[in-house]
């Protein structure tokens, strides 16, 4: 006997299939136009493959661009950002959570009340801060506000602290370990999906970051990838083609940063539903 798939699975299995589609076609034409000359991207109608295939598009845009500095300016950058915003935030997020405190509720009302003002609103406070500090034209204004707790990665990760069952902190609390100790050693592991979700959105926030790079860097040398692919077009303003390259370039790290963090996405998928 035949087994027949009902009617809505092949719908959704189509539906699924065209939105790939839909996602991967734009990507794939990108890719080819990385691989074009000059003549073969400005060409009409457009050419879909490259012929011939001009690898040598992104040796030249990390040659000649400095894309090394850029990229090692935005891994720095990334990377303290991402490791601030998890020990800052989940520390304050334990506090909202689990800790007792006078006017608890009503401080972590005002936390999320920042959220609904723009960032474009702090900008001239910001980069007075800054100036008066002496740390305009250095990487520091890019990742040292990640150290001071964000609401939205606070509020990320109180929602997962709040989802733990209170008798772990209570069985630690029996083996005499303090609150740091609780939330060092028992909460933090347990919230691996959580904390990889908001290094993952850190990440890719950091990286691609355009507004504060253009504000408060101005030497070469300490400019991040995406300000460095946006000077291209100033050093090679008949050479679109390698535009696209340097942005395919930027996308890598975030694609390996997103392999690694993939395996705890799945391991919170499927404990999300386990009290």
């Amino acid at each position: 006997m035949q087994k027949r798939f009902p009617l809505n699975k092949i719908v959704g299995y189509l539906f699924v299939i065209a939105s790939a589609l839909i996602m991967l076609v734009p990507f794939l034409t990108t890719v080819f136009n990385s691989l074009k000359t000059y003549k073969q991207y400005m060409q009409f109608p457009p050419e879909w493959l490259p012929n011939p295939t001009q690898w040598s598009n992104y040796t030249t845009v990390w040659e000649q661009a400095n894309f090394s500095s850029y990229t090692i300016n935005s891994l720095i950058v990334a990377i303290l950002s991402v490791i601030g915003a998890l020990l800052s935030s989940s520390m304050i997020a334990f506090a909202f959570a689990r800790l007792r405190f006078p006017f608890r509720d009503t401080l972590f009302i005002i936390v999320l009340g920042t959220m609904m003002i723009p960032g474009i609103v702090t900008i001239v406070p910001q980069f007075i801060i800054f100036k008066n500090l002496g740390l305009l034209d250095t990487l520091a204004p890019l990742w040292i506000l990640e150290w001071l707790g964000q609401p939205f990665a606070i509020f990320l990760m109180r929602q997962a602290f709040l989802n733990i069952p209170k008798d772990y902190e209570e069985a630690a609390k029996l083996d005499g370990c303090n609150p740091f100790q609780i939330y060092w050693r028992v909460f933090l592991p347990m919230c691996k999906p959580s904390m990889a979700t908001l290094a993952v959105f850190t990440f890719m926030g950091k990286w691609n970051e355009i507004l504060a790079p253009v504000i408060y860097l101005i030497s070469d040398e300490n400019f991040t990838l995406p300000i460095g692919i946006l000077s291209l077009s100033g050093q090679y303003k008949t050479e679109d083609q390698l535009l696209v390259a340097g942005a395919l370039i930027s996308l890598i790290p975030i694609l390996i940063v997103f392999l690694f963090a993939e395996k705890y996405f799945v391991e919170g998928s499927k404990t999300s539903g386990l009290k």
